[in-house]
């Protein structure tokens, strides 16, 4: 649980609160998008000042609300408006490219809690991985390609759906691309990334075991050891 504070935290109560204050409250979509982009807010502005750093998912939460305020502002009509959304995935989606050319790509933060079971072990497993395996790093930057790419080819459909396709029709289409566009994005990011990088992941944390249990004498080579009488073979 403590693994998945910083995704729910930066990305999961912003995008929440939009949704409660437009459609709970009732709230405009200019002052729900304004409201719920305070908490993303503040933690870059306390990274910022505490740690001297970015933290980037909240980075990129704040980024879409700015684009979609000014989207909002200068949509005039319903399918400008259905356009409008696609922005907003487009932005994450680019984002989320641009980042896997950095040390840690955006949806490591999603992607890590999965692989390592939370533990301490796992983690330290995926640190030296990270560090060690350039197949475990291209996996990682894999997966938030895998993501990125799926979240702009959503936006190029909803686009050209909502310009050429009755208005009532995309208003329905539009949730069903997006979920689409998430359970594509799962079953390829699970299959091709997360589930080799838990194998691998599971693999270290057996082999670091096996190797400090050897070191202690309380592996199988050092039981074996133990039992043998000394001087036997003379």
């Amino acid at each position: 649980m403590r693994s998945f504070v910083p995704l729910i935290v930066d990305a999961g109560i912003p995008i929440a609160s939009y949704y409660l204050l437009k459609d709970g409250f009732g709230l405009s979509t200019v002052a729900a998008l304004g409201w719920s982009s305070v908490v993303p807010a503040l933690r870059t502005v306390w990274d910022l000042v505490g740690s001297r750093r970015v933290n980037g998912l909240a980075l990129l939460i704040l980024v879409v609300n700015v684009v979609g305020l000014a989207m909002t502002a200068v949509a005039g009509d319903a399918r400008l408006m259905m356009a409008k959304d696609s922005a907003v995935s487009s932005t994450i989606g680019i984002v989320i490219l641009l980042s896997v050319r950095s040390k840690r790509p955006l949806m490591t933060a999603g992607l890590k809690p999965f692989v390592t079971k939370g533990s301490a072990a796992g983690d330290a497993a995926w640190d030296r991985l990270l560090a060690e395996s350039a197949a475990f790093r291209r996996a990682e930057r894999r997966f938030s390609v895998i993501w990125g790419a799926t979240l702009l080819t959503e936006c190029v459909l909803k686009v050209v759906g909502a310009y050429t396709l009755p208005v009532d029709t995309m208003v329905w289409l539009g949730t069903v691309m997006t979920v689409v566009a998430i359970l594509v994005a799962m079953f390829l990011g699970g299959g091709s990334c997360a589930d080799p990088m838990e194998k691998m992941v599971a693999a270290e944390v057996t082999r670091r075991a096996g190797a400090e249990g050897s070191a202690d004498g309380s592996g199988p080579r050092g039981v074996d050891a133990a039992a043998e009488p000394v001087g036997a073979g003379g």
